[in-house]
């Protein structure tokens, strides 16, 4: 070796070694950022409906046993087997209780770490799919700042930590393509999907597994070593499916398969709707990005050779139709959609980044965000005049600070609109979950 190739040797490791360091430090910021903003304020507003009715009750159930009985298997409510919920949840909350008292922070902790995990989870699809890391900077940034993930997040239900381990699936999906070992922790994510949000979850995943894979990459469709791994990793999620069957109670382990279904055909308590019911959600909660989403859904369309973009597509119609033509029509449903979107939306502010200084911008944005910004004024002076409480008039002026500045760089072509909207949207958001009041109004919660 030569004196010009060792230079370069030690030059190539050095800048290996400032690329590690830099995406551990993104990693870490994107948790630390979801986890302010996911846990913050937890103990307001009090165990809403959904949380009472079972999950805090049975974890409640549990926690007030020994570790080793029996019935952190079988969950129990008042006697009777529990099995309107898989018990992953359960077990984490039982165990939050045991820790720190049955208090209504403690109750929404396990789920909210979790989704507050699902934020470096999808910097690493991102990272997986897309060459440069700007687009997955701005990809973790849209997911980041999204109210319904937020949202849903922060409550004890098991839509967070679905969602948590339905990117943990992806992401090991996409490494396994180089890395066959990686499809053992696919199976993992699938199995946990199956513990918390029962198999209906699972078989969504499977379709766009499936789907996404004889689009891109058939050759792993027909390894045996793969199916192998998923297969490893899978068995102890079913493990508290079969343990009724195990115990010759098989209408128990039929129940159980019916409840997880059940939203596919039977609209559960009695929450139906159109097939464009989700349309609406995403149209009423998704904003200001929702701006960008049908320029990133065509621009992958465009450019749908590429595997970042048969991913997006795939995971964004497969998971709209499937729950679109469920007759269970509940908001959270549509959690699972949102990281394709934030893909799509990173992707699209990536392309605009690298526009020529020619090229205009659509003029529909700069008209959105103005709009928007007079919108959140109207807000600031409602609540002035009607409340007394100044934290709804400190989110609705931040909202309108946000959108009037995003606006006006937006209409002299100045870039730096994207860092505002990601940062003011992320004050916005903190504002409001530091409230007593951020549980919205008119969802069946």
């Amino acid at each position: 070796m030569d004196r010009q190739t060792f230079i370069w040797g030690r030059s190539g490791n050095r800048i290996r070694k400032t690329q590690r360091w830099v995406e551990r430090v993104l990693l870490l910021g994107l948790f630390l950022a979801a986890l302010l903003l996911f846990t913050i304020n937890l103990e307001s507003p009090p165990l809403l409906r959904w949380e009472k009715t079972t999950i805090d009750l049975v974890a409640r159930g549990i926690s007030q046993t020994s570790l080793g009985y029996w019935q952190w298997f079988d969950p129990t409510l008042k006697g009777e087997l529990n099995l309107e919920e898989p018990p992953l949840l359960h077990w984490l909350i039982a165990f939050a209780h045991h820790l720190g008292g049955n208090r209504t922070g403690m109750t929404r902790l396990p789920g909210t770490i979790l989704s507050a995990l699902s934020v470096p989870l999808l910097y690493g699809i991102a990272r997986e799919i897309f060459p440069a890391r700007q687009t997955a900077i701005f990809a973790s940034l849209i997911y980041l700042t999204l109210f319904p993930v937020i949202y849903y997040g922060r409550l004890a239900i098991s839509d967070g930590m679905g969602l948590c381990f339905f990117l943990l699936t992806m992401w090991c999906l996409l490494r396994s393509r180089r890395d066959l070992r990686y499809a053992l922790g696919a199976g993992i994510g699938l199995g946990l999907i199956c513990l918390s949000k029962g198999v209906l979850l699972g078989l969504f995943l499977l379709a766009i597994v499936i789907a996404f894979l004889a689009w891109d990459t058939p050759r792993l469709l027909t390894s045996g070593y793969w199916w192998l791994g998923w297969f490893l990793g899978i068995v102890p999620g079913l493990a508290w499916y079969c343990i009724p069957l195990l115990e010759g109670q098989t209408s128990i382990a039929t129940n159980i398969i019916n409840h997880s279904l059940k939203p596919l055909w039977f609209a559960v308590d009695g929450y139906g709707g159109h097939p464009w019911y989700y349309l609406i959600e995403l149209l009423k909660f998704s904003s200001p990005w929702l701006l960008f989403w049908p320029c990133g859904l065509w621009l992958a369309w465009q450019n749908r050779n590429w595997g970042w973009a048969k991913l997006v597509l795939v995971w964004t119609f497969v998971v709209l139709g499937a729950i679109s033509l469920m007759v269970t029509k509940l908001p959270w449903n549509a959690l699972p959609i949102y990281p394709a979107l934030a893909l799509a939306g990173g992707a699209q502010l990536a392309d605009i980044w690298n526009w020529p200084s020619s090229k205009s911008y659509p003029r529909i944005w700069t008209i959105s965000l103005s709009l928007m910004a007079v919108g959140a004024i109207s807000g600031t002076i409602f609540f002035i005049w009607q409340t007394a409480n100044y934290f709804f008039p400190a989110v609705s002026t931040s909202l309108a600070l946000t959108m009037g500045i995003s606006a006006i760089l937006l209409a002299r072509r100045n870039l730096q609109f994207i860092f505002v909207l990601c940062w003011g949207m992320y004050i916005s958001l903190i504002l409001l979950m530091a409230s007593s009041y951020w549980e919205p109004l008119g969802l069946p919660i």
